[in-house]
């Protein structure tokens, strides 16, 4: 089922997100469903809280990126309970866009490598270091579960530049190609 994406001004998007366990009902359902939404957005990855769940899950398939960026290849993730334990490498920019935040896309700043430590979809605990545009989408996605945006990473000049396109989304003044969820008024 393709569920609604919740857009800038919800407030889920900027609470702390709880952890989830195995009791969690029907947690395959909802993991089957938050891919199709992400691939019927055309995102590469797709954090609960973008559904409304302040829950700790994140679902990734950055395969569409394989070709411009080799780690990307065969790179499919669920991570449950998600916790970067480790920032390195060099910082680079790159633009970045989000489901939640449609026809915004600003330059970010990120370090290049990270490494986390997560739950997989058996509840298997897992630990691994990610490299390049792999390691910027689980940074961009595990965001959400901290409550921040991509837009907390830009100066303040470039977030005032911007004003006017975050209120729109706000009131509702935005066209997606997918599924929304707008600020209840």
């Amino acid at each position: 089922m393709i569920l609604p994406v919740y857009l800038y001004g919800q407030p889920v998007l900027r609470k702390q997100a709880q952890e989830l366990d195995s009791n969690y009902p029907e947690l395959d359902t909802l993991i089957k469903n938050m891919f199709e939404t992400m691939y019927a957005s055309d995102g590469v990855g797709l954090a609960a809280p973008q559904i409304g769940l302040s829950i700790k899950l994140i679902v990734i398939d950055g395969s569409p990126m394989g070709e411009d960026f080799p780690e990307c290849k065969d790179f499919k993730k669920i991570l449950i309970n998600p916790e970067i334990t480790e920032f390195g490498g060099e910082k680079s920019s790159t633009e970045e866009g989000c489901l939640s935040l449609p026809g915004i896309h600003e330059s970010v700043q990120r370090p290049s490598q990270i490494k986390i430590k997560y739950l997989d979809e058996k509840m298997e605990p897992q630990e691994e270091v990610l490299t390049g545009f792999a390691a910027r989408i689980v940074q961009h996605e595990y965001d959400h579960l901290e409550g921040k945006m991509f837009i907390d990473h830009i100066s303040p000049i470039r977030k005032q530049l911007i004003k006017s396109k975050l209120n729109n989304i706000i009131k509702g003044k935005v066209r997606c190609s997918y599924r929304t969820k707008l600020l209840s008024k």
